[in-house]
């Protein structure tokens, strides 16, 4: 029997973009724009913590079904999804730590956990972690859960760092840049690509989270003062400027190899 009967049998095209520089850049700047973008509703706007959580899920869910429901990688879909996702990610540390007084130890150990939980049933059932392989719908579904876990965990992690543990914003820069550059040097020197990808994956959240923190927040408070509108709307102009450049040179989608 085919690895592909049942659930999400049906193959397509890989739904992940290539992972180059550009895809680096974008990473980073959602994770920066999720970290500000949801100070912004929920602060300056008054939307609240449950309130743009609400909204934001809605639309995240919006934004799922279409990528779902493209056959190939459509870039301005797979990235509105990751912004989404970035932002909903954030709310839900948030939401854990302001609303519930859940100690960011214990937010980031069971994010850690979920996500650990995440890559074991996704590999028990596909064999593989690989996002050079996600041609099913079944293999989408844990790919988009595992993302969902990453932002979260890594906004715990990033709180737990420049915040409890009193990093600040410019130490957890440098410190997880560190970490990312540590991991990109064991990848060139021979590491496990799949693991290090998932490692980096994680990491770019908490730098990103620690950047958008530096760059809007006050100096009173150790940022530089620049403000959760002008960062996000910055860093979302650089975005769109990004995936349209992608979307009009393309980045040579092909169909990805099932044993991958």
């Amino acid at each position: 029997m085919s690895q592909y009967s049942g659930f999400g049998a049906r193959q397509m095209l890989n739904k992940v973009p290539e992972v180059t520089a550009i895809f680096w850049v974008i990473k980073i700047l959602s994770t920066t724009v999720g970290e500000t973008g949801a100070d912004y509703l929920a602060v300056h706007v008054g939307l609240g913590a449950s309130v743009t959580a609400i909204c934001m899920t809605g639309l995240l869910i919006a934004a799922l079904l279409t990528q779902l429901s493209r056959q190939v990688y459509v870039p301005w879909v797979y990235w509105l999804t990751v912004v989404l996702v970035s932002i909903v990610g954030t709310q839900l540390t948030d939401l854990l730590t302001d609303k519930l007084e859940i100690s960011l130890y214990v937010s980031t150990a069971a994010f850690a956990c979920a996500l650990a939980v995440t890559f074991a049933v996704w590999y028990g059932v596909e064999r593989t972690l690989s996002i050079r392989s996600i041609v099913t719908t079944r293999r989408e579904l844990f790919y988009w859960t595992a993302i969902l876990f990453t932002f979260a965990l890594g906004t715990a992690a990033g709180d737990l760092a420049t915040e409890a543990l009193g990093l600040g914003f410019q130490l957890g820069v440098a410190a997880f840049g560190m970490l990312i550059a540590a991991v990109m040097t064991a990848y060139n020197f021979g590491a496990n690509p799949v693991l290090t990808f998932w490692l980096a994956y994680i990491l770019t959240r908490p730098l990103g989270a620690s950047l958008g923190d530096l760059l809007s927040q006050s100096r009173e408070y150790g940022g530089m003062g620049l403000g959760t509108i002008q960062t996000s709307i910055v860093f979302l102009t650089v975005i769109v400027g990004l995936v349209a450049w992608v979307t009009f040179e393309g980045d040579g989608r092909r169909r990805a190899d099932p044993a991958q």
